[in-house]
């Protein structure tokens, strides 16, 4: 039987590397997201590439009150669940401006829990399911340029893991995947080094074999691994000191 992934925040760049990768597979593919319009070109691409079943449904990550509604009313009940919505943000911006500030922190952490909460409690009684989010290495300390999002991304890891504690029990995989940097529009402005910056066709890739290992946390670039082991273990004294 053909096993469906629903991915929620589809209309990125990092969602259409996991998209192809999975459809190349032989899913079949659920895209989720408010662009209705950019979906259907993702979709179309998606059918004249791989040939496979792929369909497009309106989704909102904070429009909460709904989301229940939403994931029971997909005709096909998804067998992978892919959270790849987020939003960087203005840090700036957001430090003096609430509704930024309250944007960042909902569309990072609230609206992933809010939609995963739902995803939960169905897989758990189907004793099956794969969840999958998609956080960042920016949670894993914060940092005075992006501490807002950061602080989100770190609730949302931090989530990840006692949703994995909790659901596998139930048969259900729960997977963290911190990418890094990553070439999308979403840092296009940004210079990033080379060997920290992965493709959205890695992403995919990466997530596409963590899933099949049945992987707890993945960096989509290993490199990220010691990079982070030595920024955690900074000392607060000398790190607050520090511009980054």
């Amino acid at each position: 039987m053909e096993e469906n992934v629903l991915i929620l925040g589809a209309a990125s760049d990092m969602a259409v590397g996991i998209a192809r990768k999975f459809a190349a597979e032989g899913y079949s593919i659920t895209l989720a997201g408010r662009n209705m319009d950019r979906l259907k070109a993702i979709e179309a691409d998606l059918k004249v590439r791989h040939n496979g079943n792929v369909s497009s449904v309106m989704f909102d990550a904070l429009d909460f009150e709904n989301h229940y509604n939403f994931y029971h009313s997909l005709p096909e009940k998804p067998d992978v669940v892919i959270s790849v919505f987020g939003l960087l943000g203005d840090q700036e911006e957001a430090q003096s401006d609430w509704k930024s500030c309250q944007e960042i922190l909902f569309s990072n952490y609230v609206g992933a829990v809010s939609i995963l909460n739902v995803v939960a409690n169905d897989f758990e009684k189907r004793k099956k399911g794969v969840i999958v989010g998609i956080s960042s290495v920016a949670g894993e300390r914060g940092r005075q340029s992006n501490y807002l999002y950061g602080s989100a991304k770190a609730g949302f890891t931090s989530y990840l893991s006692g949703l994995r504690n909790r659901m596998f029990r139930h048969g259900v995989h729960v997977l963290t995947v911190k990418p890094g940097f990553v070439k999308t529009k979403m840092i296009e402005n940004m210079k990033t080094p080379g060997p920290l910056t992965a493709t959205p066709k890695e992403v995919g890739e990466r997530v596409f074999k963590a899933v099949k290992a049945k992987t707890d946390t993945i960096y989509v670039r290993p490199i990220w691994s010691p990079v982070m082991i030595m920024i955690r273990n900074i000392p607060e004294g000398v790190f607050k000191k520090m511009k980054l």
